[in-house]
């Protein structure tokens, strides 16, 4: 895979009811997160992804997450030409999740 791609809300929601596995990348800020946040996802601020890739499992299907999806499609950006081999990023963000999938999701 030479670019990433993006993922809509409805799609991921519906691969992870089906028993799929994802790591989800949310690449927000903690003052973000502490206003909402996916169910089991990994918070890893936009600006620290570079020396913390480590922490990521190279074989999953990462999906990064942001408020809107620009920091995250930048962040999808680098973990593909990083080598990883499996990255999408979901579009529309968080708002855009709380508005299709989850409206109990706080939004701001």
């Amino acid at each position: 895979m030479s670019a990433s791609r993006s993922i809509a809300p409805k799609e991921l929601a519906r691969r992870i009811a089906s028993g799929e596995r994802f790591v989800l990348l949310d690449v927000r800020e903690p003052e973000e997160l502490a206003i909402c946040r996916l169910p089991d996802s990994l918070a890893i601020p936009m600006g620290e992804v570079p020396r913390r890739l480590g922490e990521l499992e190279r074989q999953a299907t990462i999906v990064c997450v942001c408020h809107h999806g620009v920091r995250s499609a930048n962040v999808a950006g680098l973990l593909v030409r990083a080598g990883f081999p499996a990255v999408l990023n979901l579009a529309g963000g968080v708002e855009r999740w709380a508005l299709e999938v989850d409206p109990t999701l706080p939004r701001y």
